[in-house]
């Protein structure tokens, strides 16, 4: 793993649909599967920037003035071993709503035929662990695989905060019915904040996004990654943990939980994953004169 330096950083790849990128921990290989993409409305997403900010921030735009964020998982492997970090959107499309403050066109369905491009056949996931109930990082724990009537997962357990599977009424708003979440209902183990789940990896409770939202502190060769799932949306949040999104459940409890990973991301031997961060998924935070950060990514 190289890492990058802002004067060279392809700002491209922040409006481009993310690739599927790997990074060794130590014993552990951990990858980025692409699932599909959505296109986010700056001003219904991130409601606190205001035009003149865009403006300043124009290079996280694509050419219609969008931010654009991937929808994937994350590959944890160690050896014949797998653990999946969120199941992407799944099997489902939705043209741009003029009408919709917040999202323009989505779409999912590409994520088991990258996990086969990678070698691992979804029956070798021996578990998944979910950040949030959202639709985005569930779509194939309740979609079934083609040509089967049964989601790929349905072998693995499903780890999710207890908080957050207690709660999951909340989660019915969003698309994630009880018919839906029923699908994997029988599979779900809730987890404690702090409890090792896979070898090197552990809950870190997040609340803010939702009620459980929760990160993924992976651990090997002397560093660690922190899946921080929705905390952040757009790397411009690391120089702007104050932004929340206007689909938090808590914004200032989010705002709070931005401001600590922000900082904890800029310490050494530490990176983030971002799983709506474009094309820049993997990255840390550097501190710039004026005290700000800058997410960086590494490649």
């Amino acid at each position: 793993m190289t890492m990058a330096t802002i004067t060279d950083f392809d700002h491209k790849r922040l409006t481009s649909a993310p690739r599927i990128r790997s990074l060794r921990l130590g014993d552990l290989t951990i990858t980025y599967v692409p699932d599909g993409l959505v296109r986010l409305k700056p001003r219904g997403w991130l409601p606190a920037a205001t035009a003149a900010d865009w403006a300043a921030y124009r290079d996280h735009l694509d050419d219609d003035g969008l931010l654009v964020a991937g929808i994937g998982a994350l590959l944890v492997e160690r050896g014949d071993r797998a653990l999946l970090i969120d199941t992407g959107f799944g099997p489902e499309s939705y043209p741009d709503d003029p009408a919709n403050p917040l999202l323009g066109r989505l779409y999912g369905g590409e994520l088991l035929e990258n996990l086969r491009r990678l070698g691992r056949e979804p029956h070798r996931i021996e578990a998944v662990a979910l950040t949030h109930l959202h639709t985005d990082h569930l779509g194939w724990a309740w979609s079934p695989a083609p040509g089967t009537g049964t989601p790929p997962f349905a072998h693995a357990t499903h780890f999710l905060a207890a908080p957050e599977w207690e709660r999951r009424d909340l989660a019915a708003e969003g698309g994630a019915t009880e018919e839906r979440l029923a699908a994997f209902a029988p599979r779900v183990r809730t987890a404690e904040d702090g409890e090792e789940i896979f070898p090197g990896v552990r809950a870190s409770f997040a609340a803010g996004h939702t009620v459980g939202h929760t990160a993924y502190v992976i651990t090997g060769g002397g560093r660690r990654l922190v899946a921080f799932g929705d905390a952040l949306h757009a790397p411009v949040q690391v120089t702007h943990p104050e932004w929340s999104c206007g689909i938090d459940h808590d914004p200032s409890e989010s705002a709070g939980h931005r401001r600590r990973l922000v900082e904890e991301l800029s310490r050494p031997d530490t990176i983030g994953y971002g799983g709506h961060f474009a094309d820049v998924v993997f990255g840390h935070a550097e501190r710039r004169p004026d005290g700000r950060f800058t997410w960086v990514p590494v490649a």
